[in-house]
């Protein structure tokens, strides 16, 4: 079959390359997109390239590789098109999307906490405590809350946070 003298073949292998391209942009300037597209509740532009790209492909496929009708071609990679995006949906980008894990702590999330000194606090002076949380360990400057002396390796419960300065006190397990 052929359309404004191009064969089918072409305009699914040129459609393919214009879709490469597309998803390279998208690559490096797919927040813009993301956040152009949240106001949109069914607009994804991920889930709309990767349909494109399968559907283009396999028509690509199936007529260089087969003799079938180029309608029935086209409904043949539209329907195996729409099984793989939905897969690559519900496998891929919905767990993505959950897994993010922001790297920001604030000072106000480090009360509660239970940290280890690393060096000695002093009465009346500072020392340094490491706090290991989900996004790694985080070192900070540290001072009594009881103004009593905390020695190194000693486990301590951080009562407050100001001005970046933690305020530890023992810490004395319950069990």
């Amino acid at each position: 079959m052929d359309i404004n003298s191009w064969s089918i073949e072409q305009w699914y292998l040129y459609s393919l390359i214009f879709l490469a391209i597309c998803m390279i942009l998208y690559l490096f300037f797919g927040d813009i997109a993301d956040g152009v597209s949240e106001g949109i509740p069914f607009f994804n532009p991920t889930v709309i390239l990767a349909f494109l790209t399968f559907f283009v492909a396999l028509g690509f496929i199936f007529e260089t590789l087969t003799s079938l009708n180029s309608i029935l071609i086209g409904i043949i990679s539209g329907v195996i098109a729409i099984v793989l995006d939905v897969l690559v949906y519900f496998f891929i980008l919905i767990p993505l999307k959950s897994a993010e894990v922001s790297m920001v702590y604030t000072e106000e999330s480090l009360g509660g906490q239970v940290g280890k000194v690393i060096v000695p606090i002093p009465v009346d002076g500072f020392g340094e405590v490491v706090v290991e949380t989900v996004n790694g360990i985080i070192s900070k400057r540290a001072t009594s809350y009881d103004n009593v002396a905390i020695p190194y390796d000693s486990k301590v419960l951080i009562v407050e946070v100001v001005k970046g300065t933690l305020y530890v006190r023992e810490y004395e397990p319950l069990f």
